[in-house]
This record gives structure tokens, C-alpha cells and sequence, in this order.
């Protein structure tokens, strides 16, 4: 499964990070910049090191899961 994940510094200096699941592909890196600006302007999210001050990356993380077959 592929991921977004957005990454914000905090006030107290910490890196937050969002995931979304399944984002549109291919991913439009001026689309990225605009949402992550606009929750920053916005103050739509929070967390415990307070507001989130500015954009600290962006990236796409994909996990790869392959099953084992065991005897039980």
C-alpha cells in the first residue's frame, strides 16, 4: 500500500507527520506544496508541541508485505 505522507514542523521545533492512504497518482508536487500551505494558513491541525509553523517534507512510502507459510 502506497502513502503520502506530509511532514510539518511544530512550535516546539518537532517533525509531525499525516499520512493518506491511496493518493492520487501521479503525485502533483504543486498540489502537495498548496494543501500543505493551506494547513498551515488555515491552522487546521494541532499538536502536542503546538501549532504546525512550516512544511518540513513530503514523500510517498510504500509497504510491501509478503506472507510466510508456517507450520502450526
Amino acid at each position: 500500500m502506497r502513502k503520502l505522507e506530509l511532514k510539518f514542523t511544530n512550535e516546539d521545533g518537532k517533525v509531525v507527520t499525516f499520512s493518506l492512504e491511496n493518493p492520487i497518482e501521479p503525485v502533483d508536487p504543486s498540489a502537495v506544496n498548496a494543501a500543505m500551505d493551506t494547513i498551515i494558513n488555515e491552522n487546521a491541525f494541532t499538536s502536542t508541541g503546538g501549532d504546525l509553523v512550516e512544511k518540513h517534507s513530503a514523500r510517498i512510502v510504500e509497504n510491501t508485505v509478503e506472507e510466510i507459510d508456517i507450520e502450526i
